[in-house]
């Protein structure tokens, strides 16, 4: 390697949880090594996100899923769980999202 030129590292992947545990509309909290994440499948597509609303850090998997939308229960916040876009205020700022991979029925997301 060169002087100057950044080292590069193999992503981290980690399982977080089997397909069959999060069933199609559900949440399913999990955790990880860098913190609280929270997998929701879509009509069969899993995404994840960070377990913490941006605007008051309140669980995200305590709330709904309607579509590809996760409402915060607890003062309305909406997010889109594909990207983690903040959608509806009192949030503003969008969650971090997760790469996910589903390997032979597990759920592995990417933790940098």
């Amino acid at each position: 390697m060169s002087r100057g030129s950044a080292a590069r590292t193999k992503p981290r992947w980690a399982r977080v949880a089997a397909v069959s545990e999060v069933p199609a509309g559900a949440l399913r909290a999990v955790s990880t090594d860098v913190g609280a994440v929270v997998l929701a499948n879509v009509d069969g597509d899993i995404y994840a996100l960070e377990d913490r609303c941006s605007h008051q850090d309140y669980p995200l998997s305590a709330g709904e899923l309607e579509g590809d939308e996760l409402e915060c229960p607890f003062h309305g916040a909406r997010f889109d769980v594909c990207s983690g876009r903040a959608l509806q205020l009192p949030a503003i700022t969008p969650v971090r999202s997760y790469q996910v991979d589903v390997r032979d029925g597990d759920i592995y997301i990417q933790l940098d």
